[in-house]
Protein backbone atom coordinates (compact mmCIF):
# COMPACT_ATOMS: atom_id res chain seq x y z
CA UNK A 1 0.00 0.00 0.00
CA UNK A 2 1.46 3.07 -0.86
CA UNK A 3 2.69 5.26 2.11
CA UNK A 4 0.08 8.45 1.93
CA UNK A 5 1.49 11.93 1.48
CA UNK A 6 2.68 13.86 4.51
CA UNK A 7 2.01 17.15 3.06
CA UNK A 8 4.12 20.62 3.75
CA UNK A 9 5.94 20.77 7.07
CA UNK A 10 8.38 22.21 8.89
CA UNK A 11 11.60 19.98 9.72
CA UNK A 12 14.56 20.87 12.04
CA UNK A 13 17.92 20.06 10.41
CA UNK A 14 20.14 18.23 12.74
CA UNK A 15 23.66 19.81 11.64
CA UNK A 16 22.67 23.32 11.66
CA UNK A 17 19.37 23.94 13.54
CA UNK A 18 17.98 25.90 11.08
CA UNK A 19 14.23 24.51 10.20
CA UNK A 20 13.26 23.75 6.57
CA UNK A 21 10.22 23.10 4.91
CA UNK A 22 9.20 19.75 3.33
CA UNK A 23 6.35 19.52 0.87
CA UNK A 24 5.75 15.95 -0.91
CA UNK A 25 6.52 16.86 -4.32
CA UNK A 26 7.90 20.35 -4.03
CA UNK A 27 11.47 19.76 -2.97
CA UNK A 28 12.26 21.63 0.34
CA UNK A 29 13.10 25.39 1.28
CA UNK A 30 14.86 26.79 4.11
CA UNK A 31 13.17 29.44 6.13
CA UNK A 32 16.23 30.88 6.96
CA UNK A 33 15.71 30.32 11.16
CA UNK A 34 16.21 28.13 14.10
CA UNK A 35 13.39 29.57 16.19
CA UNK A 36 10.33 27.20 15.65
CA UNK A 37 7.95 30.20 16.36
CA UNK A 38 9.78 31.94 13.22
CA UNK A 39 9.72 28.80 11.28
CA UNK A 40 5.67 28.28 11.57
CA UNK A 41 5.16 31.66 10.52
CA UNK A 42 7.32 30.69 6.92
CA UNK A 43 5.39 27.73 6.42
CA UNK A 44 1.96 29.49 6.98
CA UNK A 45 3.48 32.06 4.33
CA UNK A 46 4.76 29.67 1.84
CA UNK A 47 1.08 28.12 2.48
CA UNK A 48 -0.60 31.02 0.74
CA UNK A 49 1.87 31.31 -1.67
CA UNK A 50 1.70 27.66 -2.75
CA UNK A 51 -2.32 27.72 -2.56
CA UNK A 52 -2.92 31.10 -4.28
CA UNK A 53 -4.78 31.10 -7.79
CA UNK A 54 -2.66 31.60 -11.10
CA UNK A 55 -1.78 35.24 -12.10
CA UNK A 56 -1.63 38.93 -10.20
CA UNK A 57 -2.41 39.13 -6.58
CA UNK A 58 -5.00 41.37 -4.94
CA UNK A 59 -3.93 43.03 -1.72
CA UNK A 60 -5.68 40.71 0.55
CA UNK A 61 -4.02 37.99 -0.99
CA UNK A 62 -0.33 38.22 -0.24
CA UNK A 63 1.28 39.57 2.55
CA UNK A 64 3.78 43.08 2.89
CA UNK A 65 6.65 39.98 3.46
CA UNK A 66 6.42 38.78 0.35
CA UNK A 67 6.37 41.77 -1.61
CA UNK A 68 9.35 43.09 -0.02
CA UNK A 69 11.10 39.68 -0.80
CA UNK A 70 9.79 39.60 -4.50
CA UNK A 71 11.67 42.90 -4.61
CA UNK A 72 14.59 41.94 -2.62
CA UNK A 73 15.42 39.08 -4.67
CA UNK A 74 14.76 40.57 -7.81
CA UNK A 75 15.70 44.08 -8.17
CA UNK A 76 17.69 44.64 -5.49
CA UNK A 77 20.36 43.06 -7.12
CA UNK A 78 20.36 45.36 -10.03
CA UNK A 79 20.91 49.05 -8.39
CA UNK A 80 23.65 50.50 -7.57
CA UNK A 81 23.61 50.10 -3.67
CA UNK A 82 21.52 47.58 -2.49
CA UNK A 83 22.53 47.22 0.78
CA UNK A 84 20.37 50.58 1.98
CA UNK A 85 17.75 48.92 0.55
CA UNK A 86 18.50 45.96 2.67
CA UNK A 87 18.47 47.98 5.69
CA UNK A 88 15.08 49.14 5.02
CA UNK A 89 13.45 45.90 4.62
CA UNK A 90 14.68 44.58 7.62
CA UNK A 91 12.60 47.14 9.75
CA UNK A 92 9.64 46.82 7.11
CA UNK A 93 9.35 43.21 7.89
CA UNK A 94 9.48 43.27 11.42
CA UNK A 95 6.75 45.52 11.74
CA UNK A 96 3.89 45.03 8.70
CA UNK A 97 5.61 41.25 8.20
CA UNK A 98 2.53 38.83 8.16
CA UNK A 99 0.34 41.62 7.63
CA UNK A 100 -1.34 41.79 3.78
CA UNK A 101 -0.89 44.58 1.47
CA UNK A 102 -4.45 45.72 2.28
CA UNK A 103 -3.17 46.35 5.74
CA UNK A 104 -0.87 49.26 4.43
CA UNK A 105 -2.79 52.38 5.06
CA UNK A 106 -2.29 56.04 6.28
CA UNK A 107 -2.76 54.99 10.11
CA UNK A 108 -0.35 51.73 9.90
CA UNK A 109 1.95 53.95 7.99
CA UNK A 110 2.20 56.43 10.43
CA UNK A 111 2.27 53.79 13.09
CA UNK A 112 5.42 52.58 11.77
CA UNK A 113 6.92 55.77 11.57
CA UNK A 114 6.25 56.13 15.73
CA UNK A 115 7.87 52.46 16.01
CA UNK A 116 11.18 53.62 14.48
CA UNK A 117 13.62 54.10 17.46
CA UNK A 118 16.96 54.25 17.46
CA UNK A 119 19.52 53.96 20.77
CA UNK A 120 20.95 57.31 22.08
CA UNK A 121 22.50 55.70 25.58
CA UNK A 122 24.11 51.66 26.43
CA UNK A 123 24.36 50.56 29.48
CA UNK A 124 28.32 50.64 29.73
CA UNK A 125 28.98 47.57 30.78
CA UNK A 126 26.44 44.98 29.22
CA UNK A 127 25.80 47.11 26.60
CA UNK A 128 21.94 46.81 26.62
CA UNK A 129 20.04 50.01 25.65
CA UNK A 130 18.99 52.17 28.20
CA UNK A 131 17.71 55.09 26.27
CA UNK A 132 15.90 55.79 22.88
CA UNK A 133 14.91 58.36 20.93
CA UNK A 134 12.40 58.46 17.36
CA UNK A 135 14.15 58.55 14.07
CA UNK A 136 14.20 61.34 11.90
CA UNK A 137 11.32 61.87 9.44
CA UNK A 138 13.74 61.58 6.89
CA UNK A 139 15.11 57.90 7.60
CA UNK A 140 11.24 56.96 7.82
CA UNK A 141 10.74 58.49 4.74
CA UNK A 142 13.32 56.49 2.56
CA UNK A 143 12.10 53.11 4.43
CA UNK A 144 8.50 53.90 3.40
CA UNK A 145 9.85 54.58 0.09
CA UNK A 146 11.32 51.45 0.07
CA UNK A 147 7.70 49.40 0.68
CA UNK A 148 6.53 51.93 -2.37
CA UNK A 149 8.98 50.69 -4.75
CA UNK A 150 8.61 47.05 -3.57
CA UNK A 151 4.61 47.91 -4.02
CA UNK A 152 5.38 49.45 -7.55
CA UNK A 153 7.23 46.84 -8.77
CA UNK A 154 5.21 44.20 -8.23
CA UNK A 155 2.65 45.95 -9.65
CA UNK A 156 4.49 46.21 -12.99
CA UNK A 157 5.74 42.93 -12.96
CA UNK A 158 1.92 41.49 -12.87
CA UNK A 159 2.18 40.16 -9.33
CA UNK A 160 -0.32 42.43 -7.81
CA UNK A 161 -3.47 44.69 -8.57
CA UNK A 162 -4.76 46.90 -7.26
CA UNK A 163 -2.55 47.94 -4.42
CA UNK A 164 -2.81 50.21 -1.64
CA UNK A 165 -0.86 53.96 -2.00
CA UNK A 166 1.78 54.69 0.79
CA UNK A 167 1.43 57.36 2.57
CA UNK A 168 5.18 59.07 3.21
CA UNK A 169 5.18 62.11 6.15
CA UNK A 170 6.09 65.34 5.08
CA UNK A 171 9.19 65.58 3.80
CA UNK A 172 11.29 68.02 6.12
CA UNK A 173 12.80 71.09 4.97
CA UNK A 174 16.27 71.02 3.62
CA UNK A 175 19.02 71.25 6.78
CA UNK A 176 20.70 74.73 6.13
CA UNK A 177 23.32 74.22 9.06
CA UNK A 178 26.82 75.43 7.78
CA UNK A 179 29.95 76.02 9.61
CA UNK A 180 31.03 79.95 10.37
CA UNK A 181 34.79 80.15 9.26
CA UNK A 182 35.71 80.10 13.32
CA UNK A 183 33.87 76.82 13.70
CA UNK A 184 35.17 75.36 10.56
CA UNK A 185 38.68 76.64 12.06
CA UNK A 186 37.59 75.27 15.66
CA UNK A 187 37.12 71.47 13.97
CA UNK A 188 39.99 71.68 11.57
CA UNK A 189 42.71 72.13 14.66
CA UNK A 190 40.94 69.87 16.77
CA UNK A 191 41.57 67.17 14.16
CA UNK A 192 44.97 68.13 13.31
CA UNK A 193 45.80 68.16 17.16
CA UNK A 194 44.84 64.33 17.54
CA UNK A 195 47.59 62.28 16.73
CA UNK A 196 45.16 59.57 16.00
CA UNK A 197 43.17 61.98 13.23
CA UNK A 198 45.14 63.58 11.19
CA UNK A 199 43.08 61.44 8.42
CA UNK A 200 39.95 63.79 9.28
CA UNK A 201 41.88 66.54 9.04
CA UNK A 202 42.29 65.62 5.53
CA UNK A 203 38.47 64.82 5.00
CA UNK A 204 37.81 67.84 6.64
CA UNK A 205 39.77 70.13 4.32
CA UNK A 206 38.38 68.34 0.99
CA UNK A 207 34.88 68.55 2.25
CA UNK A 208 35.45 72.00 2.45
CA UNK A 209 36.93 73.18 -0.28
CA UNK A 210 34.77 70.75 -2.68
CA UNK A 211 32.08 69.96 -0.87
CA UNK A 212 32.20 66.40 -2.15
CA UNK A 213 30.04 63.95 -0.18
CA UNK A 214 31.50 61.86 2.86
CA UNK A 215 31.86 58.32 0.77
CA UNK A 216 33.07 59.87 -2.42
CA UNK A 217 35.89 61.48 -0.37
CA UNK A 218 36.70 58.27 0.96
CA UNK A 219 36.95 56.80 -2.14
CA UNK A 220 39.85 58.97 -3.50
CA UNK A 221 42.71 57.32 -4.27
CA UNK A 222 45.98 59.04 -6.27
CA UNK A 223 45.30 56.81 -9.43
CA UNK A 224 42.48 55.74 -11.25
CA UNK A 225 40.37 52.88 -10.17
CA UNK A 226 37.28 51.63 -10.53
CA UNK A 227 35.86 51.15 -6.97
CA UNK A 228 36.37 55.38 -6.39
CA UNK A 229 37.25 58.47 -7.68
CA UNK A 230 40.70 60.05 -8.01
CA UNK A 231 42.22 63.11 -7.91
CA UNK A 232 44.87 64.32 -11.09
CA UNK A 233 47.64 66.34 -9.22
CA UNK A 234 49.47 67.32 -12.19
CA UNK A 235 46.25 68.74 -14.17
CA UNK A 236 44.60 69.84 -10.89
CA UNK A 237 41.16 67.72 -11.58
CA UNK A 238 39.18 65.84 -9.17
CA UNK A 239 37.35 63.19 -10.35
CA UNK A 240 34.81 62.06 -8.14
CA UNK A 241 33.50 58.93 -9.39
CA UNK A 242 35.09 55.73 -10.61
CA UNK A 243 35.26 54.10 -13.70
CA UNK A 244 33.09 51.20 -12.96
CA UNK A 245 30.80 52.87 -10.75
CA UNK A 246 27.23 53.94 -11.96
CA UNK A 247 26.30 57.52 -12.03
CA UNK A 248 23.13 58.08 -9.37
CA UNK A 249 20.72 61.00 -8.58
CA UNK A 250 23.41 62.25 -6.51
CA UNK A 251 25.66 63.76 -9.11
CA UNK A 252 29.92 62.94 -8.78
CA UNK A 253 30.62 65.63 -11.23
CA UNK A 254 34.68 66.24 -12.02
CA UNK A 255 35.72 69.03 -10.41
CA UNK A 256 38.93 71.74 -10.92
CA UNK A 257 41.45 71.83 -7.66
CA UNK A 258 41.75 75.18 -6.02
CA UNK A 259 45.32 75.92 -5.44
CA UNK A 260 45.41 75.90 -2.21
CA UNK A 261 44.15 72.27 -1.82
CA UNK A 262 46.05 71.15 -4.39
CA UNK A 263 49.19 71.81 -2.79
CA UNK A 264 48.07 69.76 0.27
CA UNK A 265 47.32 67.09 -2.29
CA UNK A 266 50.65 67.41 -3.75
CA UNK A 267 52.28 67.15 -0.27
CA UNK A 268 49.87 64.13 1.01
CA UNK A 269 51.13 62.32 -1.85
CA UNK A 270 54.29 62.60 -1.72
CA UNK A 271 54.63 61.95 1.74
CA UNK A 272 51.88 59.46 1.89
CA UNK A 273 52.46 55.89 2.55
CA UNK A 274 49.71 54.57 -0.10
CA UNK A 275 47.53 55.29 -2.46
CA UNK A 276 44.37 56.76 -1.02
CA UNK A 277 44.39 59.89 -0.28
CA UNK A 278 42.28 59.67 3.31
CA UNK A 279 44.52 57.34 4.48
CA UNK A 280 45.65 55.44 8.58
CA UNK A 281 48.61 53.51 8.70
CA UNK A 282 49.08 53.48 4.82
CA UNK A 283 45.37 51.64 4.62
CA UNK A 284 42.33 53.55 3.27
CA UNK A 285 39.57 54.87 5.81
CA UNK A 286 36.21 53.03 5.74
CA UNK A 287 34.70 55.29 8.99
CA UNK A 288 35.80 58.19 10.44
CA UNK A 289 32.40 58.06 12.95
CA UNK A 290 34.71 58.55 16.27
CA UNK A 291 37.32 60.76 14.89
CA UNK A 292 34.59 63.07 13.77
CA UNK A 293 32.89 62.74 17.22
CA UNK A 294 36.01 63.46 19.10
CA UNK A 295 37.04 66.28 16.75
CA UNK A 296 33.49 68.03 17.37
CA UNK A 297 33.54 67.67 20.89
CA UNK A 298 37.07 68.89 21.23
CA UNK A 299 36.03 71.43 18.65
CA UNK A 300 33.23 72.98 20.73
CA UNK A 301 30.70 71.98 18.20
CA UNK A 302 29.06 69.13 20.37
CA UNK A 303 24.95 68.31 20.14
CA UNK A 304 25.00 71.78 17.47
CA UNK A 305 23.81 69.58 14.24
CA UNK A 306 27.14 69.45 13.01
CA UNK A 307 28.02 66.16 10.32
CA UNK A 308 30.29 65.31 8.10
CA UNK A 309 27.56 66.03 5.80
CA UNK A 310 27.66 69.64 6.62
CA UNK A 311 30.72 70.32 5.30
CA UNK A 312 29.05 70.26 1.91
CA UNK A 313 26.85 72.57 2.79
CA UNK A 314 29.22 74.27 4.12
CA UNK A 315 31.31 74.48 1.00
CA UNK A 316 28.49 75.75 -1.09
CA UNK A 317 27.06 78.73 1.47
CA UNK A 318 30.24 79.66 1.49
CA UNK A 319 30.52 79.44 -2.22
CA UNK A 320 26.91 81.49 -2.67
CA UNK A 321 28.59 83.89 0.13
CA UNK A 322 31.34 84.74 -2.36
CA UNK A 323 29.07 85.76 -5.24
CA UNK A 324 29.83 82.64 -7.15
CA UNK A 325 27.43 82.03 -10.34
CA UNK A 326 24.89 79.88 -9.22
CA UNK A 327 24.37 77.48 -12.50
CA UNK A 328 28.06 77.30 -12.58
CA UNK A 329 28.19 76.46 -8.81
CA UNK A 330 25.58 73.92 -9.07
CA UNK A 331 26.95 72.07 -11.88
CA UNK A 332 30.24 72.06 -9.91
CA UNK A 333 28.93 70.56 -6.95
CA UNK A 334 26.28 68.40 -8.68
CA UNK A 335 23.48 69.87 -6.82
CA UNK A 336 20.24 70.58 -8.78
CA UNK A 337 19.67 74.36 -9.33
CA UNK A 338 16.05 73.92 -7.77
CA UNK A 339 18.06 72.82 -4.89
CA UNK A 340 20.54 75.66 -5.34
CA UNK A 341 17.55 78.46 -5.31
CA UNK A 342 15.41 76.51 -2.75
CA UNK A 343 18.74 76.22 -0.18
CA UNK A 344 21.58 78.19 -1.14
CA UNK A 345 20.63 81.21 -3.08
CA UNK A 346 19.38 83.19 -0.02
CA UNK A 347 23.48 83.49 1.13
CA UNK A 348 24.25 85.40 -2.43
CA UNK A 349 25.02 88.98 -2.01
CA UNK A 350 22.82 89.35 -4.77
CA UNK A 351 19.73 87.56 -3.89
CA UNK A 352 16.73 88.83 -4.96
CA UNK A 353 18.60 92.08 -5.50
CA UNK A 354 16.75 93.06 -9.42
CA UNK A 355 13.49 91.99 -7.56
CA UNK A 356 14.18 94.82 -4.80
CA UNK A 357 15.22 97.35 -7.30
CA UNK A 358 12.29 96.92 -9.24
CA UNK A 359 10.03 97.77 -6.38
CA UNK A 360 11.66 100.55 -5.67
CA UNK A 361 11.28 101.72 -9.10
CA UNK A 362 7.58 100.85 -9.51
CA UNK A 363 4.36 101.80 -8.04
CA UNK A 364 3.43 105.19 -6.85
CA UNK A 365 4.91 106.97 -4.12
CA UNK A 366 3.60 106.58 -0.87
Amino acid sequence: MPQQAKGPRIYRRKDTGIYIIRDTGRGERSTGTRDRGEAEKALARYLQERDRPGGPATPDQVTVAEVLTIYAEEHAPTVKDPVRIAYAIVPLVQYFGDLTLSAVTRETCRGYGRSRTKVTKRDPKTKEPLETAPLGVGTIRKELGVLAAAISYCKEEGRVVNPPKVHLPEKPEPKDRWLTRSEAARLLRAAWRNPEATHLAKFILIGLYTGTRKTAILQLRFMPHTGGGHVDTERGMMYRRGAGQVESKKKRPPAKIAPRLLGHLRAWERNGKGRHVIEFDGNGVGSIKTAWATAVREAGLEGTGVTPHTLRHTAITWAMQAGADIYEAAGYFGVSVETMFKVYAHHHPDHQENAVAAVGRGGRKL
